[in-house]
């Protein structure tokens, strides 16, 4: 039997390392602007044309690179970080692998130029497909210029799994925004297809955060500082009551690296557990200071992922730190104990003379005066306090029966207890319910069926509903809209204004009327009829968060995520109470949905009772 293992030729093993370093453009841009973060620059600029498909180009100021540095730096395995295996255990640069030029340079079209700052002149490089086609001495600036041309050229299937421009220039500020966190003291700029989108300047974390995030943050974070023999700990924690229902803002840098960990993550959580529902999400940029020997950062290629030595110990510090730190900015409830605890009685001004409080009897008062108590008690008083969930026997119901033709008699009853009293099972009847619907406990609907009931959840109902509506709205481009007396103005950070923008079609085809301002500023003149009394600015941040959830965890249409959003905000709440005439509406249009036995998150809208289901339970 012939051979048949034989080497992998270096360009394939190359494109091979190039799929686990370089997914889309926004890996090569990690890669890039790591790269310059350890050439110690401090002002690095950002260039991108096509969401990173045609160009991405980085420019920093730092030490630049020698002739032959230069042209050994695309070389797979190449660095000037380790010299044995015992240094993997020391890393404390972003880098080290020597696998990131090597892997963009197999994929693209790649030209750098580079100078040290003691030299006169610089190289320029140009390599393609992983072959060098040019080395030849330039003039350029200090520091290093690198250009990344049509990612993936000669990798066309990985192309074609690009997603949209939107979408792939999100992933790109993601990344920008996590080294600009973790990196204050540097200056960045970002361009997108010659537009300025950031352009941050040297500052503080707190100042840094605010500039990417939009200046109401500055109110919205809490310090967060520890030192201890195992780890220090510093950063920001965001207060409770601005917490998300998706996950926002949560950023870990372990040695001023980004990472991500659901240990971690849990533990921040779990510190908040007595503070915010089950579904909302705190916003924290927490960074974490250890011993590099005591971690192990070269388990994934990304780099993302790291293992502790004791990450047990570090889960305990980090959590008791952030209640440390909620409880100390009075966002936690806590006990002061050196509060002085008596009463403190103010002094009257001088002159001021208390008031003698003044008695008052009723001396027409006849405590054995015989009168029927029932007249004078309004319907509401006995009814509201009956538990309308046990089963009444048939004294309980002629009882009620008396109670409504004594109301009538004297002109007393009301509108709404009528409806209630009118539905309720009359026991004698031969057909069961009647077939007017009922509310149970304001969140349920019971309908009357052929054979047997239906229960529906009217909030997914109405979700159901909704959504379905939301989304032909947005397939035909026709809703009405209601225009608002003066504009609403919302601030938004950069990334989500590069959101709102690839929303904007499909928002204005829902019927909102959304007008950019200024660079990081949105106006809404208008919004559809079904949200005319909600928030509208809280339903644009929503749909922001919830659209970027979906696209990178879920893959979902952006129509079909905007619809299901909108329905899940504009969607009636449970304990709400109905009328007969809502709910026969509600049941009408749910029915008449193309799929009304469940909610657009799958979850059941109706349950239908058979009268076969019943007689088994009762054993007939």
């Amino acid at each position: 039997m012939p051979d048949i293992i034989r080497l992998l030729p270096d360009s394939v093993a190359n494109q091979i390392a190039a799929g686990e370093v370089v997914q889309r453009p926004a890996s090569a841009v990690k890669e890039l602007l790591e790269n310059a973060i350890d050439a110690k620059a401090d002002l690095i600029r950002l260039i991108i044309k096509d969401a990173g498909k045609t160009l991405i180009q980085v420019i920093d100021n730092g030490t630049g690179m020698s002739e032959t540095d230069a042209r050994m730096s695309f070389e797979r395995h190449a660095t000037s970080k380790i010299r044995s295996a015992d240094d993997l255990f020391s890393i404390t640069t972003k880098g080290f692998r020597g696998e990131a030029l090597a892997s963009i340079a197999a994929i693209a079209q790649v030209e750098m130029k580079t100078r040290m700052p003691a030299q006169e002149l610089g190289t320029l490089l140009r390599v393609e497909g992983g072959e060098v086609k040019t080395q030849e001495v330039c003039s350029s600036q200090p520091g290093t210029s690198i250009a990344v041309k049509n990612l993936f050229f000669n990798v066309p299937a990985r192309r074609n799994f690009l997603k949209s421009e939107a979408v792939e220039f999100r992933h790109i500020v993601d990344e920008f925004e996590r080294v600009a966190i973790a990196h204050p003291e540097v200056g960045f700029q970002l361009h997108h297809n010659d537009v300025e989108v950031f352009n941050l300047h040297k500052a503080t974390l707190r100042q840094r955060i605010v500039s990417l995030f939009g200046n109401p943050y500055n109110t919205r974070l809490a310090p967060l500082e520890e030192s201890t023999n195992i780890l220090v700990l510093g950063g920001f924690i965001g207060k409770p009551e601005f917490a998300k229902r998706t996950r926002g803002e949560q950023f870990f840098f372990l040695n001023k690296r980004f990472i991500k960990n659901s240990y971690l993550h849990h533990a921040v959580q779990s510190a908040y557990s007595e503070l915010l529902p089950k579904d909302s999400f705190p916003s924290y940029f927490i960074f974490l200071e250890v011993d590099p020997h005591t971690i192990d950062v070269n388990i994934h290629p990304t780099k993302t992922e790291v293992k502790f030595e004791d990450e047990r110990s570090i889960y305990a510090l980090l959590r008791s730190s952030v209640k440390k730190s909620l409880g100390q900015n009075n966002i936690s409830p806590s006990l002061d104990f050196d509060q002085e605890m008596g009463i403190e009685i103010p002094n009257r001004p001088k002159g001021d003379f208390a008031i003698q409080p003044e008695i008052r009897v009723d001396k027409t008062f006849n405590p054995f005066k015989s009168e029927k108590q029932t007249t004078d008690i309004p319907k509401q008083d006995y009814l509201k306090n009956m538990d309308w969930d046990k089963n009444y026997s048939r004294h309980a119901y002629n009882q009620l029966e008396l109670l409504r033709q004594e109301e009538e008699s004297k002109g007393l009853e009301s509108s709404d207890e009528q409806q209630t009293l009118n539905t309720t099972w009359d026991p004698e009847s031969e057909n069961g319910p009647g077939q007017k619907p009922y509310q149970l406990h304001n969140r349920y609907i019971l309908a009357h069926t052929k054979s047997g009931f239906v229960i529906i959840d009217q909030q997914g109902a109405h979700e159901r509903v909704l959504y379905e509506r939301f989304l032909e709205t947005i397939k035909e481009k026709k809703n009405l809209s209601q225009k608002k007396l003066f504009p609403e103005s919302v601030e938004l950070s950069q990334g989500d204004m590069v959101c709102i923008q690839a929303l904007m079609p499909d928002l204005n085809a829902l019927g909102f009327e959304i007008d950019l301002f200024g660079t990081n500023t949105i106006a809404i003149h208008a919004v559809p009829v079904e949200m005319m009394d909600l928030d509208s600015s809280g339903i644009l941040q929503s749909l922001i968060e919830e659209y970027k959830n979906h696209q990178s965890e879920f893959r979902l249409d952006q129509s079909d995520s905007i619809a299901r959003t909108m329905a899940r905000k504009a969607a009636i709440k449970s304990g709400k109470p109905l009328s007969e005439a809502e709910m026969n509406m509600l049941v009408d249009q749910l029915f008449a949905c193309s799929m009304p036995y469940a909610t657009p998150d799958g979850k059941p809208s109706v349950i239908t009772f058979g009268l076969d289901e019943l007689n088994r339970r009762f054993k007939k």
